[in-house]
């Protein structure tokens, strides 16, 4: 796969004109992450500031008429940091005017799907993010490469289609 120099994520979301689709695949992300800590009961942690940010990133995009949509596919029952994100997605994600969506595990066997987590900019850039087995986030990697992109939006469109959005989904 072809490597391209990494761009930062600011400039690819205010340089996005149609679509930033985001498909996440893991159970578990940075479990040093503050927020969570304090989630799972942990020292406190003002989420203001970070939502925040984020909506000063996101809702401008949105304004411009670029549809931002998140993708999440879980294991059921879920881990903690599922329950951790499903309790902050109204607040930080939906408020800056993303679309989220949720695909139990079990309802993905069939589909065709990349090895990692990525964000696809209007179908001509694909950044994904790489893991480690703990969770921990290592290093993005951003690639243009058609067959690559194809992939990507073919699973994200799949993912899409079936999955139940964020204020139906119920934990399990």
């Amino acid at each position: 796969m072809r490597t391209l120099e990494l761009t930062d994520f600011d400039e690819l979301i205010g340089g996005c004109v149609s679509q930033a689709l985001h498909l996440e695949m893991r159970d578990t992300y940075v479990p040093s992450d503050p927020s969570f800590i304090a989630f799972t009961g942990g020292p406190a942690y003002d989420r203001t500031d970070r939502e925040r940010r984020w909506h000063a990133l996101i809702a401008p995009a949105v304004a411009r008429g670029v549809s931002v949509r998140r993708a999440r596919i879980v294991s059921e029952p879920v881990t903690p940091y599922i329950r951790f994100e499903h309790a902050v997605t109204e607040s930080m994600n939906l408020a800056a005017g993303e679309q989220v969506r949720w695909l139990p595990r079990r309802n993905a066997s069939d589909l065709a799907l990349p090895g990692n987590d990525f964000w696809l900019f209007d179908e001509r850039l694909i950044r994904f993010h790489h893991f480690g087995g703990d969770g921990e986030h290592i290093v993005d990697e951003l690639t243009d490469e058609p067959a690559v992109i194809e992939l990507c939006a073919s699973a994200f469109a799949a993912v899409w289609q079936r999955a139940v959005d964020h204020r139906e989904y119920e934990l399990s």
